[in-house]
Parts: C-alpha cells; sequence; structure tokens
C-alpha cells in the first residue's frame, strides 16, 4: 500500500511520490501521466483509474474529478486521493466499485495548481487565491497594509485596533466576540478591525489593503462566457490563457468519452450546478431534471444541500460568476458537471438553516455564539483565538485574535478531513454508473443460400442515461451518434449495406416515467448486412458511440 494518511496536506513531491506508488502496486488499475505543465513548470498529473484487462479508458464511459485549483484549498487534493484509494483498494470485493472500473474509467486529476499550493504549504505560507503568475501587472505593488504573519507564530489573525470612528465594539454577552456598533451609537468603546500584518509606507492615518501581486482566479478562465478582468476579476488575459486551464480545456476536449465530472473546492459544504451566469429556464428542460435527481443523490449521500450557483451562491446579487469549469463543462462539453464545496464550519457548529453567502453580509450573533461554543468544546480552542497584546512596528499597542481563518474555514482541521472526504466516492461511483454504455444484444449470421449471409448487430444502452449524456450535447453537435462498422474475411464481398453506418443516438431510463407502462426499444438498435463469401471465414463487427463506449464482437459464416 502507498504510504499515505488522510489527516494531513501533501506538498508536490510527496504527491507525486504517492501517485507513483499508486501506479506501480496496481498497474492494472492505475495509470499516471501529465496533462500539462503549471506556471513554473510542475507537472500536472493524472491519474487513469480502470481495469485494463477489460479495455482501455478510451473505449470506456469515463468520468472526470479533479482538486485544488485555489492555492489554499488543500482539502480538495486530499478528497480525490481518498477516491483514489477507494477505488483501488475494494476493486473485486465490493460490487459496485468492480463493475466501474471494468466497465468505465475515472480521471483523476488531485492537484490542478501545484504551484499555488506549494506557496500554501511553504515553511512560511504565502496564501494567494490562484496561479502564482503575475496579473494583472508585472510588477510589486506599493504601500498598504501586507497582509501576513507579523509575529511570527504562524498564524494570520485578526488586528484589533482602538478607533473612535471604528465599526466594531466588544460583544457585551460574549467578551471574546467583536459585534457591529449600532448605527447611532456614541460614545463608547470602539475598534477597528484589520487583517494581521505590516503596513508599508504608512502615513499615520489612512490605511489601504495592499492587492496581492497575483490575482489571478484560474476558475475564472475557463472558455465559456469569458469576461475581460474590467468585468471578471481574475479572468486572465484571454480564455484558456492559463497553462493549468489549458491542459484541463485540452485533454477534456479530446476526451469525449467523459460525460460527468467533479471539481472538488472549499468551502461551504453545498453541491453546486450549472448555470453560474443564467436562469435556470435556460436549461433544456430534461437536462435540469437530470441535474435536480444527481443533485437529490449528493444530498442523500453526502447530507450537502445541491444548490445552482446562479439562483443560491452569487456573491453579490447584481454580478454573475463567468469563465466557470462547471458551466463551461456543461455548456460547451455537454456534460453533466458538479463543484463541490468542502466543510462548512456552520454546519459542524449546529448552525443549519443558512444562505451561503449572505450568511457572510448579516447572521445573528446566535450563529456567532455556537461556532465559538464549537471552536471552545470541539476544537479545543484552536479555531478562535482569543485577543493578546501585541506592539505592532507601525501603528503601536494593537491586539491580535479573532478566528484563524485557516485553521478551522479554509479547509477542515487535520482531525476533521478524512471523515470530510469520506462523503463523496460513493456519489461520484453513483455518477460514474448512471453513464450511457454499449452492450452487445445479438451478433448473428444466417445463411441466405449460394455463398451469402444476413449479418446482424443489435446493441443497446445500458446506462441510465442517453448515449448523448445532455440534450445540450445534442444542441451544440459534441457527440455523434453511433457508429457501426463491418470487417471482411479475405475474398468476401458486401453485397448489402456499407463498411461504416452513422446510426443516431439511443435512449436510457432517465426520462421513463414514474406512472405509465409505455417503454419502447429506444435503448436498442439493429443494423444488417448482407455478405458474400464462399469460403466462409470470420466477420468482425464493432458498434463505437463517444460517450458510451466500445463493443466489438466476431461472427462465424458458416453454412450449418
Amino acid at each position: 500500500m502507498p504510504d499515505i494518511r488522510f489527516d494531513t496536506f501533501y506538498r508536490y513531491d510527496d504527491l507525486t511520490r504517492i501517485l507513483e506508488a499508486y501506479a506501480e502496486e496496481y498497474p492494472q488499475l492505475v495509470q499516471v501521466t501529465s496533462i500539462g505543465k503549471s506556471y513554473e513548470g510542475r507537472d500536472l498529473w493524472l491519474a487513469t483509474v480502470t481495469n485494463t484487462a477489460t479495455g482501455p479508458a478510451e473505449e470506456k464511459p469515463a468520468f472526470w474529478v479533479d482538486g485544488n485549483i485555489h492555492a489554499t484549498e488543500l482539502s480538495p487534493s486530499t478528497a480525490c486521493l481518498y477516491l483514489l484509494n477507494k477505488l483501488v483498494t475494494v476493486y473485486g470485493d465490493d460490487t459496485d466499485v468492480t463493475r466501474a472500473l471494468d466497465t468505465r474509467a475515472f480521471y483523476i486529476c488531485p492537484r490542478v495548481n501545484p504551484d499555488g499550493a506549494e506557496w500554501a504549504l511553504a515553511d512560511k505560507p504565502r496564501y494567494i487565491r490562484s496561479s502564482t503568475r503575475p496579473y494583472p501587472y508585472d510588477e510589486e505593488p506599493l504601500g498598504g497594509l501586507v497582509t501576513e504573519d507579523i509575529d511570527g507564530d504562524g498564524r494570520m489573525l485578526t488586528m484589533r485596533i482602538p478607533d473612535p470612528n471604528g465599526a466594531w465594539k466588544v460583544c457585551p454577552e460574549e467578551p471574546r466576540l467583536m459585534v457591529r456598533r449600532d448605527p447611532t451609537e456614541t460614545g463608547g468603546q470602539y475598534y477597528r478591525l484589520l487583517p494581521e500584518g505590516p503596513i508599508q509606507d504608512y502615513d499615520g492615518v489612512t490605511i489601504a489593503i495592499q492587492p496581492k501581486k497575483e490575482r489571478l482566479d484560474l476558475n475564472r478562465n475557463f472558455p465559456e462566457h469569458w469576461r475581460q478582468e474590467v468585468e471578471q476579476r481574475g479572468a486572465g488575459s484571454y480564455p484558456a490563457s492559463e497553462p493549468e486551464v489549458h491542459a484541463m480545456v485540452q485533454f477534456i476536449a479530446s476526451h469525449p468519452n467523459i460525460s460527468g465530472g467533479v471539481a472538488f473546492h472549499t468551502y461551504s459544504g453545498a453541491l453546486l450546478r450549472p448555470y453560474d451566469d443564467r436562469d435556470d429556464k435556460e436549461f433544456p428542460v430534461e437536462d435540469l431534471w437530470t441535474f435536480q435527481k444527481i443533485g437529490a443523490k449528493g444530498t442523500e449521500i453526502t447530507g450537502y444541500p445541491n444548490v445552482s450557483v446562479y439562483h443560491d451562491f452569487r456573491y453579490h446579487p447584481k454580478e454573475i460568476i463567468t469563465g466557470g469549469f462547471d458551466t463551461w463543462f456543461y455548456e460547451q462539453m455537454g456534460a453533466f458537471g458538479w463543484t463541490v464545496e468542502i466543510w462548512s464550519p456552520q454546519r459542524q457548529a449546529g448552525i443549519e438553516e443558512y444562505k451561503f453567502i449572505e450568511w457572510w453580509r448579516e447572521h445573528p450573533l446566535e450563529d456567532d455564539l455556537k461556532l465559538l461554543e464549537w471552536s471552545d468544546e470541539v476544537l479545543d480552542g484552536k479555531g478562535y483565538v482569543e485577543w493578546y497584546a501585541f506592539e505592532h512596528p507601525q501603528l503601536g499597542p494593537v491586539e491580535l485574535g479573532g478566528w484563524d481563518n485557516v485553521y478551522a474555514f479554509r479547509n477542515p482541521p487535520p482531525q476533521f478531513v478524512e471523515k470530510e472526504v469520506a462523503l463523496f466516492p460513493d456519489w461520484i461511483l453513483w455518477q460514474c454508473l448512471i453513464s450511457p454504455r454499449l452492450e452487445l444484444y445479438e451478433a448473428s449470421a444466417k445463411p441466405l443460400g449460394d455463398g451469402t449471409y444476413r449479418v446482424r448487430l443489435v446493441i443497446h444502452n445500458t446506462g441510465w442515461l442517453p448515449t448523448y449524456g445532455t440534450k445540450k450535447a445534442v444542441e451544440k453537435k459534441v457527440v455523434r451518434g453511433v457508429i457501426a462498422e463491418i470487417a471482411l474475411p479475405e475474398g468476401a464481398t458486401l453485397e448489402t449495406g456499407k463498411p461504416r453506418e452513422e446510426l443516431g443516438q439511443l435512449e436510457g431510463r432517465a426520462y421513463k416515467q414514474v406512472f405509465g407502462d409505455v417503454d419502447p426499444t429506444e435503448d436498442r438498435l439493429k443494423v444488417e448486412w448482407v455478405v458474400r463469401a464462399p469460403q466462409g471465414g470470420v466477420v468482425n463487427l464493432v458498434a463505437r458511440h463517444d460517450r458510451a463506449g466500445v463493443v466489438r464482437a466476431e461472427v462465424v459464416l458458416g453454412e450449418g
């Protein structure tokens, strides 16, 4: 077994070693390749997981999984490794896993952004949103508060600064907490709250937050409704301008067997579906029904609510998100894509009903008290740090304290990581197994006399989804119909039919009515040829579909 733990976050070299160990120990199930290079030149590792004895991955329906596109979102890499570990270790014992690896494939990219993750995992961490490439300007920012660990204790907390015009005051019910000052309140002790860090070129009066030199957001760089920086912060120079996104787009676009995918992020404890930038009314209705069905299954398995980004997860009600993975994956590739936001501190603290984004703008004091109690009792007080004095190099006496967001919020604390990422493999497995799949129904040859034979090939789609996957894929013409081919033995001729025929799409079971007995054979098709072969021989038949896999059959020609 590879030496792996799921309560730690691995740096790049260790992650590489772990992936190579899986490929070495399970060579029939795991192949590790690089799909490209990061900005700093690191390989973007991809684990292809399937039973190669039953055929190559490219000839099977496939499911995409990735993580860690954002630098500090490290538990998504762990979620990918946990999935990989489960697939290979229970293969042969677990019926569903065995069936999935025998008939389908997984493409798992544990760390889309290895450069940003290295910064986050360094001995002296640097926290950025995404890529380490300077953007939008290749120059050092000047002036302002630099967010960093100023006292060297390994944490980045909040600075509490006395200020008569500050917006905050000590909470009367719980003096460790800070609450907002009432709109008309005067005469009290008030504070200004700022991120921990030194201030460059301080003028003694004004404090602005210094912007990062690296302001890219790789999850705004995908080529669907991409918008320039003026409209979408972090979007990059042009669609798929960043090498990490380019590698993902190129791989997925060149593997039409992918019918679904999950991108792991943190945090909020939610299963997010497209659209990011438009109303549900823009969906083909069957695709919306299917997204809702997949989401309901995800909620049943993981406990995470499933929601629309556009309707339930916007950072501002007047703004939309563009250039994201899941909307690109669906709109241009015609595949069902999800973004999973791992971890909800609120839910851990017993706060069940809350709006994911709006909560940060407005929530009751009761929620803060629940979170503080959770930190005290479950995190041994490590989540919320009591205020302590610090002599700031520019501001003089201040206090540091408050929430350690990196520890308690950004990812699950180490002791909770495995329990949290263990929620997802069953849902991912279920999504993979609903993919369309061609199987052989009949392959036969009937003698017609005079050295001629009627060769028949019948195939059916045994998957829940139709062969095309989504109505969007049909609309965008990104998938072909079933292709049937016949190869004749030496000396044989084809009397009727064509060597290659495109036969259209096959339905699955996804759109059968709950009530009613109408069930025509839309999942099945037949193709026939008349072959003249005086000497008999073997006819080779192939049926293939970009998304639903490949079927091969041999038919022996003979009079008996």
